[in-house]
């Protein structure tokens, strides 16, 4: 377990509270401790009329290369354009594709987080940085972070007083979405006592997680029939070893994450949705508003958040595109909006073709990808479709 209450970018142990820090503590109205998933392990829950896109024996733990030849057409997502498109779209279909790796071993392990007093920190912040959706794929993750140097070769904090953000989508696809968890919170902590600090956004994969452990196979309002978040979270890639694993520590964490921050005139997001809108005219409404809906502990209140971050492309189109991003900025401030959740591959169009040149697929992926009249950046790299994970220090130039 972990040592201490969970702050984001917060070390363990004695620390001064000020009214400038989130307080992460357990509210007195949180609900008793969540069930265990009612969901009967190997067996896959039946949700109305939706096609059986798996059967209990064929739910992979972790995919192979040979996956790669299931790789779904770009028809099989929303078209590009307004996301007034997506308003009927209900993420019971498998959302994007899967293609997995097999998991090496490593710093999987649950952490004891511990605090190590350190030597005072440089005076100012330190560089900033932002991670893109990592689903799991801790290899990948440990890998860019010590390429950049953030992490040292034992997986702890090297940065002195740098600055991470996590633009969320821990879990899921990848083979080991709460080794991913356990690490960004042992080195929140570490961060911190360095003088810097490593914090994360809640994604719609988060939401998905906590619905699934909360809810189980319990009916929610879809809009398109009858769904549980059981068998969403199973097509859309989660892991039973994560849901074995999984604890009270990392649901209460979860459920506390921001859904939108501003760093250095960066709007930070999860999704690339106007959805924000609907829940405050300001960064701190938006968050405290989810946080008040998730503390509720009901399943459709929980089904529509997942429902509205799951919306994605609300940039993508030439004309509607940067006035959505216009809109967001106005409303929350920034110069510019750093989001996750849709891959680049998707948002270049370079996904889906027939022509067989792997040049135009999401190996092609380097870096972020800068669009919507230069407003908005997209940090998936397509980590779940062999592409790269992205670590990006801002602000990033054109």
């Amino acid at each position: 377990m972990v040592e201490g209450s969970m702050t984001q970018g917060a070390g363990q142990g004695p620390a001064m509270r000020t009214d400038t820090l989130r307080d992460f503590r357990v509210p007195a109205d949180e609900p008793a401790p969540y069930a265990a998933s009612a969901g009967v392990p190997g067996e896959a829950p039946v949700y109305g009329e939706y096609p059986a896109y798996y059967a209990p024996e064929t739910v992979p733990q972790q995919r192979t290369a040979a996956d790669r030849a299931e790789f779904p057409a770009a028809a099989d997502f929303p078209a590009a354009g307004a996301e007034d498109d997506l308003d009927g779209y209900t993420p019971t279909q498998r959302d994007l594709p899967v293609i997995g790796r097999g998991a090496t071993g490593g710093p999987g392990d649950t952490v004891q987080v511990h605090y190590v007093p350190q030597e005072a920190p440089a005076a100012g912040p330190g560089p900033l940085y932002v991670v893109g959706d990592v689903h799991g794929y801790l290899d990948e993750l440990v890998r860019e972070l010590q390429a950049q140097n953030l992490i040292d070769a034992d997986c702890h904090w090297s940065a002195g007083n740098a600055r991470i953000w996590f633009l969320g989508d821990f879990t899921d696809r990848g083979p080991d979405g709460i080794g991913v968890i356990d690490l960004v919170m042992r080195l929140s902590a570490e961060a911190a006592a360095a003088g810097g600090y490593c914090k994360a956004l809640m994604g719609n994969h988060e939401l998905l997680l906590i619905g699934a452990k909360r809810f189980g196979d319990t009916p929610v309002n879809s809009g398109a029939g009858t769904a549980t978040f059981q068998a969403a979270w199973l097509l859309n890639g989660g892991q039973r070893t994560d849901m074995e694993r999984l604890e009270d520590v990392h649901l209460q964490w979860m459920s506390r994450l921001d859904a939108a921050t501003l760093a250095d005139g960066h709007l930070l997001l999860h999704s690339d949705t106007t959805a924000y809108l609907d829940y405050g005219d300001s960064i701190e409404d938006v968050n405290d508003t989810i946080h008040e809906l998730l503390n509720r502990n009901d399943a459709d209140t929980t089904w529509d958040l997942f429902r509205k971050f799951t919306k994605r492309f609300a940039f993508r189109d030439e004309e509607t595109g940067p006035q959505a991003v216009r809109q967001l900025l106005t409303t929350y401030g920034g110069s510019r909006i750093v989001h996750g959740h849709s891959p680049i591959p998707y948002l270049l169009g370079e996904v889906g073709t027939e022509d067989g040149d792997e040049a135009h697929g999401p190996e092609a992926v380097d870096g972020p990808h800068v669009y919507a009249d230069g407003l908005a950046i997209a940090m998936d790299g397509g980590v779940t479709m062999a592409g790269k994970l992205l670590v990006q220090q801002l602000p990033l130039s054109d």
